[in-house]
């Protein structure tokens, strides 16, 4: 029975996905890292999204993957985070921004690829909900846009800091056109600063 001045809680039918999980995917310049959109439903309310469904992930996109991890971290404007891999327990990684924005990296370090050395950026935002998908075998950063921001990450295995390499944010081999303004520098920590050139680091 409905309580005298109380509406009958349901759902609002225009805030009701009409097709659950549905996801654009866009592959990037290079192939396998992809650009994943998922359907936002919004109203005078705001706006929800899923933002992930296993069984739509693995239509959508071919992958049969298993996250096992999810990571979380809150930085500053200009902080730069990479570029950061695993030799061992390599890691695929589902990556979004779920406050502010930034500039997210994935430099290609598969040996046998034809983009071997190529890199790959997205700007990730709350106001756009993208989120990118970085395949095993690449190194992967990201610099921050805007005043604040919190990223977050799903990961296919665990972190294992024994085998953890990083690669340099600014190698000139590899070339990353960070979008830093003149006067500005990005903040580092020490061994992001200390992240090997392409030609000594170690590649799959």
């Amino acid at each position: 029975m409905q309580a005298a001045g109380l509406r009958a809680c349901h759902p609002s039918e225009d805030m009701m996905p009409s097709d659950t999980g549905k996801l654009k995917i866009t592959p990037t310049s290079i192939p396998e890292v992809l650009l994943i959109e998922p359907t936002v439903f919004g109203d005078n309310r705001g706006w929800f999204t899923e933002s992930f469904n296993a069984n739509d992930f693995a239509k959508a996109t071919g992958l049969e993957v298993q996250f096992v991890q999810d990571n979380h971290s809150f930085s500053r404007q200009w902080t730069l985070r990479g570029m950061h891999y695993q030799m061992e327990h390599t890691q695929g990684k589902l990556v979004r921004v779920i406050a502010g924005s930034v500039f997210d990296v994935a430099v290609d370090l598969r040996q046998a690829a034809a983009t071997f050395g190529q890199w790959v950026g997205v700007e990730l935002s709350a106001q756009n909900h993208k989120q990118l998908w970085v395949p095993p075998g690449f190194a992967h950063g990201f610099l921050v846009l805007s005043e604040t921001a919190e990223f977050v990450y799903k990961t296919t295995d665990y972190y294992h800091p024994e085998s953890e390499v990083c690669l340099s944010w600014c190698d000139p081999q590899v070339a990353i056109q960070w979008p830093i303004p003149l006067g500005k520098q990005a903040l580092l920590n020490a061994k992001d600063a200390a992240g090997l050139a392409l030609q000594r680091a170690p590649t799959f």
